[in-house]
C-alpha cells in the first residue's frame, strides 16, 4: 500500500526547525502499524506527509497503492498542481482527529455520510449498516454530537473516515481524550472495522502499553545523534 525510500520533511526555520527521515517504509495492503514516540518528535509530521498535506523536501521513492493501482506521488509533486492531489485525498485516505472534527449540527447519520455526499456516493451505501453495527453506533444514528460521550463521538469518527472505503485510514491520537479501558475498546473496535473493509491504518498513539496489548507493528521514532539540526528517524518494528 506503501512504499517510501529516502523521504526527508523539514520543518521550521534554522534555529527551531527538526528533520524528519524516513530511509524506508513499505506498509502492506491491510496492514495495522502503530507510529510511537515521545511528545515533539514529528509523529503527526509524518502523518501529515502520509496523508498528502505536507510535501516533504526529498523522496526518492513515494508509492500509494498495490501493483494494479500504484500512484507515483513523486510524480505528481514534481509535476505541481493540487487537483490530482487533493482528488487522490478524498478517494483513498481517511483521516482520524484527536478531536473527531464531528460537526455538531449534524445527526450521527449525516456526519458518518458526509464523505460519501462529497464524492458523489450513495448515503445509504450498501456496507455502511455493518460497519455501524461494528461500532455500535445504531442506537445513536439519529442523535447530534453534543448528545454523545467523547468515546461515543471518537466512534462516530472512525466510522465517518471509513465510509468511503478508504484504502488508508489515518489516526492521529484518536483516544487521547478517553480513559484506557475505553481508549482500548476504541481501538479493538477501530482493528475490527478495518480488517472487515481490507483498510490500511496507520495510528499514532502515546499509550505504548495499550499498543503490547493489541497486533499492531510498531514504526519507532528515533534521534539523530551528532545531527546539525533536531533530527528524527522513523524505521524499526517491535
Amino acid at each position: 500500500m506503501l512504499e517510501i525510500e529516502g523521504l526527508v520533511c523539514r520543518r521550521g526555520d534554522a534555529g527551531r526547525g527538526f528533520h524528519l527521515e524516513v530511509p524506508r517504509l513499505h506498509i502492506a495492503a491491510g496492514e495495522a502499524v502503530a507510529v510511537t514516540g515521545p511528545s515533539g518528535c514529528g509523529k503527526s509530521t509524518l502523518l501529515d506527509v502520509l496523508g498528502l498535506v505536507l510535501r516533504p523536501g526529498q523522496a526518492d521513492r513515494f508509492v500509494l497503492g498495490g501493483p494494479d493501482r500504484a500512484v507515483d506521488i513523486r510524480a505528481l509533486w514534481q509535476g505541481g498542481g493540487a487537483d490530482p492531489m487533493a482528488g487522490l485525498r478524498a478517494r483513498a485516505i481517511g483521516y482520524i482527529l484527536q478531536t473527531g472534527g464531528l460537526l455538531p449540527f449534524l445527526t450521527v447519520r449525516d456526519n458518518i455520510a458526509l464523505s460519501l455526499r462529497l464524492l458523489g456516493q450513495r448515503a445509504d451505501a450498501p456496507h455502511l449498516p455493518a460497519l455501524v453495527e461494528t461500532l455500535g453506533l445504531t442506537p445513536l444514528l439519529d442523535k447530534r454530537p453534543a448528545a454523545l460521550s467523547v468515546g461515543e463521538r471518537q466512534r462516530v469518527a472512525i466510522a465517518r473516515a471509513l465510509a468511503h472505503r478508504p484504502a488508508l485510514l489515518l489516526a492521529d491520537e484518536p483516544t487521547a481524550s478517553v480513559d484506557p479501558d475505553t481508549a482500548g475498546r476504541i481501538v479493538t473496535l477501530l482493528l475490527e472495522a478495518v480488517r472487515a473493509l481490507g483498510t490500511t491504518l496507520v495510528l499514532v498513539s502515546h499509550d505504548w502499553d495499550m499498543l503490547d496489548r493489541l497486533p499492531l507493528r510498531r514504526l519507532r521514532a528515533e534521534p539523530v545523534a551528532g545531527a546539525a539540526v533536531p533530527t528524527t528517524r522513523f524505521g524499526g518494528t517491535g
